[in-house]
């Protein structure tokens, strides 16, 4: 069972864990109001759990997977496949001959993850775009990284070189690993951390650009142009992102929960309005899913809403 300490459960602006132990078909499929609740409940900042993970991937692949020697030296951070490039990625030269083996493995758990959550979260099926599946074989305690790269400090997540331009980062993982738990902490999600940040230093204004900037971002949207660079949103939520890293007195301080995800277990959350940080856990398999706004079912909740509302215009492109 995950375990959750330091704030009191249901704390207002905290995420709480969202436990899926009802009987569901084998597809994930449900009445669309439950799909409905379970996509208001992520949109809102919280964890959707399933204690049990539906069967997304083969034994035969989790043994293949936990049967590769995993070192710091052969392995990147994460092995990421592109569903839309067929290609893996993070592997080192070493290891290319695993290359056929590996993209095999997650094309099939990325195209299960989706048709599973296609039923699951129905609102956001045939909407979202299929981002990055990724295999997570390196332990995350103790893992030397730098510091803006490391993933045992509270963040928002933010893409610097894939904008969302306003979509949202939707992420389900499995913990493949037989014996240990994968140990979270989180702490205040967007909609309560998020504006007092964006008002500090008036940091909106400074992504935001001016009333040419504006207008220039207009007009390359209506033609459908590109623009260049970051879109004010994920400016702002890249900057969060180091900010928060980079601040020991906000990491140490702030109001935290920890959460612990046992073997075989599953779980999603919207990782750019839950604060998350990663202490501990081996072997697990992730999916990410960018839903955009005209899918959610609460988008008054997404950080490009929390973000508008303050700016008092947009900014995405």
């Amino acid at each position: 069972m995950a375990a959750q300490s330091t704030v009191p459960a249901f704390t207002p602006g905290f995420s709480r864990l969202v436990n899926v132990e009802e009987s569901f078909p084998s597809d994930g499929s449900l009445a669309i109001e439950r799909a409905r609740y379970y996509s208001a409940e992520l949109e809102s900042g919280h964890i959707v759990l399933f204690p049990k993970s539906p069967n997304l991937i083969p034994k035969e692949d989790i043994d293949w997977l936990l049967g590769r020697k995993q070192s710091t030296s052969n392995y990147h951070k994460n092995i990421a496949y592109r569903p839309a490039e067929d290609r893996i990625t993070g592997l080192d030269a070493s290891e290319q001959q695993s290359t056929d083996d590996l993209r095999r493995i997650l094309a099939c758990f990325s195209s299960r993850c989706a048709e599973f959550l296609s039923h699951f979260l129905s609102p956001y099926a045939g909407k979202w775009n299929l981002d990055y599946a990724s295999f997570r074989p390196i332990e995350e305690k103790g893992r030397a990284a730098r510091l803006r790269a490391r993933n045992d400090l509270l963040h928002f997540d933010s893409f610097p070189t894939r904008p969302t331009n306003g979509s949202r980062i939707l992420r389900f993982f499995v913990n493949i690993n037989p014996a240990e738990s994968r140990v979270w902490l989180t702490s205040q999600t967007f909609e309560a951390f998020g504006p007092r940040f964006a008002r500090a230093g008036n940091l909106l204004a400074s992504v935001g650009g001016n009333a040419f900037t504006r207008g220039l971002r207009s007009v390359t949207r209506t033609l459908k142009l590109p623009f260049g660079r970051r879109p004010p949103y994920d400016e702002f939520m890249y900057r969060c992102h180091n900010a928060m890293k980079e601040d020991a007195r906000f990491q140490e301080d702030t109001p935290k929960c920890r959460w612990e995800f046992p073997p075989g277990s599953a779980w999603m959350v919207f990782t750019d309005c839950v604060s998350h940080a990663v202490l501990a856990g081996q072997y697990a398999l992730e999916q990410t899913f960018l839903i955009p706004q005209s899918a959610l079912v609460k988008p008054e909740c997404s950080p490009l809403s929390v973000l508008e509302k303050i700016a008092g215009h947009a900014l995405t492109v």
